[in-house]
């Protein structure tokens, strides 16, 4: 089949990952309110535990399974997976009120969405650049831009239908979802041929990677955990602590989420002129800046506008993190997305259940854990400089 049918299914499943993977933490007001779900910041920091480990192992299988299965067979399980997980978090509504049943429930949905991300970003993350072997690097950034697209609408969408009504948000993205893979299905979904394992599988790529590679994985841990804090933990600081509206505080995860997108279309542009690795550098120093601004933000309108650079603050760190080490390590490319995207959802984790735990035991508060994440932006920055200012391409 054409191209020009293969290629819009593919964007148009990253548009639709971005959604899903966000649609849980822009329902955190109604997942911790005692009209709605009723959970405690610990449990709904420990929904993302499951997601963590499920996308962890298919980020890091996934590249072993492209070269057993096939992209396209990858891309359909993914897809499929997280069909079932949206389907599974509409579901939940039906078991408000009814605390063990909605919380497992959703604890189901979060397992299956995380094996699904896992497998589907990294066969997008192969099918999209494939698809356009000439300019992969501005393929890559047009397949983030849509994912960031999908992680800007949910908040919106989810904002303002917050509610016993909220189910037929996740219900209609499992709809969306499940016609692509039908539509994948009749597709060929391949790309060039990509190069053979390194000899002894999985064992022989543990054995390539070096302290180099090793600190390139550390660095987009520390990512994750960055990304996360205002992902995940925007809606319950601003409307839980802060006491702003539920409409306020998912407009500010919104613009966190918007910015992250515009940011990645303008690093792309703006590196025809200008080297990427300043951007690299730079959007650490930006972090530090972002997680200072964040707590001392005293009304809605400078809590989006705090939110909104700090989106522009992580922008393209990830996809310049997976570049940066690809074009180091041109022999683990085929396999490095989905280490990275493994490291990445480990950060994930951390600050997704760590940031629960200690709120709700009351060993901090998430006002100051903002202002300490300060120091993970300098350590980033360091990291960033050095990995950059000391290229080293395998040999």
């Amino acid at each position: 089949m054409a191209r020009h049918v293969e290629i819009p299914i593919v964007y148009l499943a990253g548009l639709a990952q971005g959604f899903a993977l966000v649609t849980l933490p822009a329902a955190s007001s109604l997942l911790t309110s005692p009209r709605g779900y009723a959970f405690t910041r610990a449990e709904y920091g420990a929904l993302f535990v499951p997601m963590v480990a499920g996308a962890i192992a298919a980020s890091a299988a996934g590249g072993l399974l492209a070269f057993r299965w096939g992209l396209k067979r990858l891309f359909l399980a993914g897809v499929s997976l997280d069909v079932l997980a949206m389907a599974l978090v509409a579901l939940s509504a039906a078991f408000l009120g009814r605390h063990a049943l909605s919380y497992a429930t959703l604890l189901g949905a979060m397992l299956l969405l995380g094996f699904g991300f896992g497998a589907t970003l990294t066969a997008l993350n192969s099918l999209a650049p494939g698809f356009f072997p000439e300019r992969s690097e501005t393929a890559l950034t047009a397949l983030h831009t849509l994912l960031g697209t999908g992680t800007a609408l949910a908040p919106l969408f989810v904002s303002a239908a917050v509610g016993r009504g909220w189910w037929w948000i996740p219900a209609l993205v499992a709809v969306v979802l499940l016609v692509l893979a039908l539509a994948g299905a009749t597709q060929p979904l391949r790309i060039a041929q990509p190069a053979p394992l390194p000899a002894g599988g999985p064992l022989g790529f543990l054995r390539n990677i070096s302290a180099r590679l090793w600190a390139f994985l550390a660095l987009v841990l520390l990512y994750g955990v960055a990304e996360t804090l205002f992902g995940n933990w925007a809606i319950l600081f601003l409307h839980g602590d802060r006491n702003f509206s539920a409409r306020s505080a998912g407009l500010a995860l919104a613009a966190f989420w918007a910015m992250v997108t515009v940011g990645r279309l303008v690093i792309a542009i703006a590196s025809v002129w200008l080297a990427p690795r300043w951007f690299y550098r730079a959007l650490p120093l930006l972090l530090v800046a972002a997680f200072l601004l964040v707590p001392g933000a005293a009304t809605p309108a400078a809590a989006i506008a705090a939110f909104g650079f700090s989106g522009l603050a992580c922008s393209a760190f990830l996809p310049l993190s997976v570049g940066f080490a690809e074009e180091q390590f041109p022999r683990l490319a085929e396999l490095m997305g989905g280490e990275m995207i493994a490291a990445y959802m480990v950060g994930y984790g951390i600050a997704s259940f760590a940031v629960g735990a200690l709120v709700h035991s009351g060993a901090a508060r998430l006002g100051n854990l903002y202002s300490d994440a300060s120091l993970l932006g300098a350590v980033m920055a360091v990291l960033a400089f050095f990995l950059t200012k000391f290229p080293k391409r395998e040999p």
